[in-house]
Parts: structure tokens; sequence; C-alpha cells
């Protein structure tokens, strides 16, 4: 996989962990208790509309008018008086956040109704109430169903109030978000703030009708002429609801008729046709803490004039401190300093004047908003796994900064709400993190295949320290025991004239994967190879029988698998069939027989890196190598195959062996005793050991120089194995000895005798 597909698989992995979540009730959870309240949060506080006003009931008030602190149970001549005084003062809608279920004083009751139908412009709250009924159907018991019911304040108030109408928000502490225009299940009635909206705009109500009747002819039968006929307000703002809701393309044929308009009432039109074809449960645009909207207190709306004229003025409970709090709901700004939460009377004006703006909080469609999870996740993955490590960080960082940037700039301008919780805490880390991990898998994954490479040429321990950078070329070296096994092919040198360089090539690298895969098996290490010569080493940091065991038992496997190499190489048409390689698939080569002599010796090694300037190779240094090498050559006189030092043979069982005899080997100042190793010891024939019982006796005789016993020990041995090399060599030796020849130096080994 390239680096292109594996950013596309990234980015879309990405943006599917998104959209999971953001179609769960998790992620809208997440969007608003987390994404949401940030957007507030970092916008924090803007200007309230000048239209809107609250006046609150509170201590302050109570205190200033001698009475107890239950504004709920003050005389009703206080609320007539406020009607009377915001009346006079001009204000357009008032709006009590009151319940005036039960009847008090009579007197008082008479008065404040005959101040509400004066005024003509007061709106009361229903209470709505849920019931369960339990249904019985005879056989069968049935769920109990839960209904709403609208309770309505005293049939006096009722019938004196423009309207009366309900304002359902959640019990604490479930957090308010957002508001009813028109409350599903309690007979889809207009709620407060959508009716304080139609009874503030009934000045411009003809220019609504008309602007309505534009835009389709048959509505008019359907509008009354006056907006407070009977059957009243409500009636009429549920008549005009039904039309948008029968006819979706009502807002768009209206507005673009107002944008031709040259109307005084063009915001209001405008706030009418959008509340009437909105959502019926928007989110609040809230403008900041509690009392952000312009508050009075009562005693000072009842005292003096206030500024009230063409305001919409909500009555409600309100109090500046919070143990004094008798009506709060959580919202986003309820963790501010003064620990209060927002009333609900401030929680009406605010549903108002979102309606009044048109700035309720619109989320994207979920079109648009699962095409920005999308996307968004798309980038992020791409970034993260395209780039370099430090340049993803980098650019995820912009990326995460650019996207908040940019969204908390569409709700502070636009009250456009964009997802942030998802993109910025789930897809943004999780992007991150699976591509710096995806990164480190990769990592290990071409150490790996590094060290793989390169453990073909070089031993893999130091493959990992040259990788982690512990290894410095020239420096680097290890004193340790080892056994050191050394071979040569006989005929590489006529065989390497004989063949094309390629054929050459193809055969010797069969020819090596038979020696290398036995020293592999036994726990070897391939040290060098140089034509047809391969070293190999058992190294540890204590000398200890097991490497020599292991290196006895490779020798024999080796001598094994070459004959089986050469056995194949006989084979018509004489052809070599290589083994499958990573690098291709199988190869032949037209070969003859490699025969291949072995030999072996034990001691202190170093091993390093050796070389200067710019070339270094990793090689065993030592006297050992040397005598193994030495020894490995004494086989071409003996006529053996396997030839090992005493160092190597003392100690370890297991393995037939028989003495060649001590040796001065050419360059070595110290004689050596060799034996031949001849097969393990469970394997052994009676032939075999038979000569080996021969030869022994024989070479006794050779080192008491008796040569004439020697001579007939060496002859009896060869009686058994005509092909017997060492027998062969010694006779011959013998011979010399007896007649005195002046020979003994042959081919620079000095056999020594006692």
């Amino acid at each position: 996989m390239n680096r292109l597909s594996k950013a596309l698989t990234l980015g879309l992995l990405t943006s599917l962990l998104g959209l999971l979540i953001s179609v769960t009730p998790f992620g809208a959870l997440l969007e608003e208790n987390l994404g949401l309240d940030r957007l507030f949060t970092l916008r924090g506080a803007r200007a309230t509309p000048l239209e809107v006003a609250l006046v609150t009931l509170d201590k302050e008030s109570s205190d200033i008018f001698g009475l107890p602190n239950q504004p709920a149970k003050w005389p009703r001549s206080y609320h007539a008086q406020l009607i009377d005084n915001l009346t006079q003062q001009g204000a357009r809608v008032i709006a009590f956040d009151l319940l005036f279920e039960e009847p008090r004083n009579t007197a008082d009751d008479q008065r404040l109704a005959q101040s509400m139908r004066k005024a003509r412009n007061v709106v009361l709250v229903e209470a709505l109430k849920r019931e369960t009924m339990p249904q019985d159907t005879g056989s069968t018991i049935t769920p109990a169903m839960t209904l709403e019911r609208l309770v309505p304040p005293l049939p006096l108030f009722s019938a004196s109030a423009l309207a009366t109408v309900p304002f359902p928000l959640p019990k604490v502490p479930v957090k308010v978000s957002r508001f009813w225009t028109f409350k599903p299940g309690a007979s889809d009635a207009p709620t407060l703030p959508t009716t304080v909206l139609q009874a503030y705009a009934l000045p411009a109500y003809n220019e609504f009708r008309a602007l309505l009747i534009q835009a389709n002819e048959a509505y008019a039968a359907r509008l009354p002429a006056t907006p407070l006929q009977d059957p009243g307000l409500q009636h009429l703002i549920k008549t005009v609801r039904e039309l948008f809701n029968q006819d979706p393309a009502l807002q768009e044929k209206m507005l673009g008729i107002l944008a031709t308009s040259s109307s005084a009432n063009r915001h209001l039109l405008r706030a009418l046709v959008n509340m009437y074809a909105g959502t019926n449960h928007p989110y609040l645009n809230l403008y900041g803490p509690p009392h952000t909207v312009t508050a009075i207190p009562y005693h000072r709306a009842l005292s003096s004039s206030q500024g009230f004229k063409d305001k919409a003025v909500f009555v409600g409970f309100s109090e500046q401190r919070q143990p004094e709090q008798k009506d709060g709901f959580y919202t986003v700004f309820s963790q501010d300093d003064s620990g209060l939460d927002i009333s609900g009377v401030e929680i009406a004006a605010t549903a108002f004047a979102n309606l009044l703006e048109n700035s309720t909080v619109r989320p994207v469609s979920p079109a648009g908003h699962l095409a920005l999870i999308l996307l968004y996740g798309l980038l992020m993955g791409m970034a993260c796994r395209w780039l370099p490590a430090a340049f993803a960080l980098l650019a995820s960082t912009t990326l995460v900064g650019g996207y908040f940037a940019f969204a908390l700039y569409e709700f502070s301008t636009a009250a456009i709400w964009l997802p942030i919780a998802v993109p910025l805490l789930i897809q943004a880390p999780a992007a991150l993190f699976t591509a710096l991990l995806w990164r480190y898998i990769d990592a290990i994954k071409e150490r790996r295949r590094l060290r793989e490479n390169f453990g073909y040429y070089v031993p893999t321990n130091i493959v990992d320290k040259m990788s982690t950078g512990n290894a410095t070329p020239g420096t680097t070296g290890e004193l340790v025991h080892g056994v050191c096994l050394c071979t040569d092919a006989e005929k590489y040198t006529s065989l390497s004239e004989t063949l094309p360089p390629e054929q050459l090539r193809t055969l010797m690298n069969a020819y090596y994967h038979a020696l290398f895969t036995p020293v592999r098996q036994h726990g070897g290490m391939i040290s060098d190879v140089v034509g047809d010569c391969m070293l190999a080493l058992w190294t540890s940091p204590t000398p200890t029988t097991r490497l020599h065991q292991q290196a006895c038992a490779a020798a024999l496997d080796i001598e094994t698998s070459v004959a089986h190499f050469n056995k194949n190489l006989n084979k018509p048409p004489a052809t070599l069939v290589l083994p499958c390689t990573s690098q291709g698939s199988a190869r032949t080569a037209t070969a003859t027989t490699l025969p291949t002599r072995i030999g072996m010796h034990s001691g202190n090694v170093m091993l390093g890196n050796v070389g200067a300037v710019d070339h270094f190779e990793y090689r065993a240094v030592g006297d050992i190598v040397n005598t193994a090498t030495r020894i490995q050559a004494l086989n071409k006189q003996l006529g053996t195959k396997i030839l090992a030092s005493h160092d190597v043979l003392m100690d370890i069982n297991g393995f037939l062996t028989r003495e060649m005899g001590t040796f001065a080997l050419a360059g070595k100042t110290q004689p050596i005793t060799v034996y031949e190793l001849m097969c393990h010891e469970h394997h052994a024939t009676v032939s075999q050991l038979q000569i080996r019982q021969r030869f022994a006796e024989a070479l006794a005789a050779f080192k008491d120089q008796k040569w004439t016993e020697a001579m007939q020990g060496f002859a009896a041995t060869l009686q058994l194995d005509a092909n017997d090399g060492p027998a062969q060599f010694y006779l011959n030796l013998c011979d010399s000895k007896k007649n005195r020849r002046r020979s003994d130096k042959l081919h620079g080994i000095i056999p020594v005798s006692r």
C-alpha cells in the first residue's frame, strides 16, 4: 500500500468514525453538552434587543413594599397598578409568567381583570399538567396513557387577557437549550414567546395579511379582517401556522416579496414569516448570564417611568442572589460566579427576542452535518498520514484551529451551529493517534525488513546495534569464546573456468544454501564467504560444550547436505534446481559436483568491524580462524572430509571420532592434535568401528616409530576400506620413514612422532 492509499484509508476511517458517532444519541448529546456550550462560552455575552424588558418580582421589592418574600401571594392590586403604569408608558405587550389559578381578594381580582381589559395587551401563562390515565379494554390490559392538559387561569382573568398560553420548560437539573413555539401534545398550542411576538406585531397585521394573500389569494377567506375578532388571537395564530404547514413554499414566496418591499415593518413581517415556517422546537440563543436581558425591579416599574414604550415587557420571578432564587433553570451560563440559574421569565424574554431577531441557534441540516463530518475527517486523516510526523502534528493543529475559528465565527455572527465536539474531540485525536501508531508499526516493519535484509550480510545482533545507533564502524569489537568451522569446495577453480558467470552464480547460491542451512539450524553464524569458502562461528561469552556439540552436528549435516546437493547435480540432465527465494522463482543451471572439506578449531576470537576509511566488514579475527583454515586444508592430504582439533572435541559426547595424529601445521609453531569427525555414535556401523580400532592401533605404532608394525596396521585398515585416505597417507609416510628418506615435509604438513 503506497502513501496515498494509506492517507485515503485513514481519511475514510476517520470520516466513518465521525459519522457513526454523529448519528448516535451519544454524538448528539456530545455536540449539545460540549460543543454548543463551548461556542456560547467563547462567544460570551451579547446585547439584547431594545424591544424586550423584564420586570422582576424580587426580595428587594418585597422589602420596599413591606410584604413577605413570597411574590406569588402579593395583593393582585399591585399587578393591576403595574399594568396601568406600563400601558401608560406605551408598553406594546405585557406577559405575566405567573399563574392566576386561585381566587383571592374579590376587589383585587376585579381590579386586575379591569386593568387587563383596558390594556388589551396582556398575555397570561397557562399551567401545563401531565396526567396518567389507565386504559381498560376488557380482556386486554394496555399500558397507561400520559396526557398533557392545559389549565387556564381563572375565567375572570382568561376572559380579560389578550391570550392565555403555556410556556413549558424542563425541570432542573435538565439543561435548557431549546424552547417550544408550538407545543405538541397540548393541541399544538402556541407558546408564550410565539404569542407575544404575534401580539407585538399586531400593528403590522394588515401588511402581514396582505403579504400572505399576495403569496396565495386562496388564503384570504381564512384570515380575519381584524386580528382580535372572535375567536381571538390564539385562533389566528393556529390558522396561520396551519397555512404554513400545508404550503412549505409559502415562506420562500413571502420572503421574496418582502425583499422588494419598502415597508417600515419589514423586520416584524420577516420575524413572523420565519416563526410560522420554522421548527416548533428551536434552540435558544442565550444572550449571556442571568440578568443579561434588561431587568427592572418590580417596585421601580410600579412607581416611576422606566422607558417601556413599544417594548414587550415580561413580568416574573427573578432574584439578584442565589439564596433567594425561587425560579431558576440550568443553562450553559449557570456556572458564572454568582451561582444563579436563569429565571423562567428571562428565558421567555430571550425566546421572544430570538424570534424577533430571527436569531435562534440554527444547527446545520442533517445532510450538511454529515457532509462536514465526512469532509473534515477525510482532510484530517489524510493530512495526518500523508505528511511526516512533525508536519502532520502542525497540519492537524492548524486544521483544528482553523475549523474551530470558522465555527466560532459562524456562531457569533449568524448563530449557525457547526459540529465541533466530534471533529475536534474525537476525529482529530483519533486521526493523529492512528497515524502515529500506523507510522510506528510501519517503522517496526521496515526495521524488521532491513534487519532481515542486512541479516544476509551482517549478524543480526550487529544489525540491531546498528539500527539503534550503538555500533560505530571501526570501534565495535567483542572478545568471545567460539568454534570456527571452515569449508572449502574441491574443483571450484576448474568449475569457475568452464561455467558462464550467471550459471556459476546460480550454482554457488544453491551450494551455499546447502552449507548455510545446517549452520543456521544449529545456531551458528555465517561470518564470511569468499569464493567457494565459508567461515561459520558459534560464540558465547564463556566456553561451553553446547557450542562444540552444535558445531560438530552442523559439520555432519553439512556433509549430508552437500552429498545430497552433489547427488542431485549428477542426475540427468545434470541440471541444478534452485530453491525459491523472495527474489524470484526456481531456476536451473548446468553444473558438476563440489566435494567439500571441513575444518574446525576453537578458542578465543574477536568479533567486530574490520576495515578503514569508508569500507568495513564484520568478521572474526583470531588464531582459531587461521588454524581452522589450516585444519581444513589438511583434509586434502589425509583424504578426509571433516577434521577438528582436540580443543573442539574435548569433553563432548555422542560423536564417533578417530585421532589423525599431531601435526605441525604450516605457519604454526605449536603442533595440534587433529581428529576426524566420522558420524554420530548412534549412526556408527560395524565397519566404521573396526576401521577406527585398526587405525588407532596402527597410529600408536607410528608414534612409537615402529614402522613395520604401523605399516601392517594401516594396510589392515585399507583391507577394511580400500579408499580410507588417512591409512593410505600414513602407509606412504611409514614407507618413507622406514627407508630413511628425507621427505618428511609433505606439502607443508609435518606429522609428529615420538
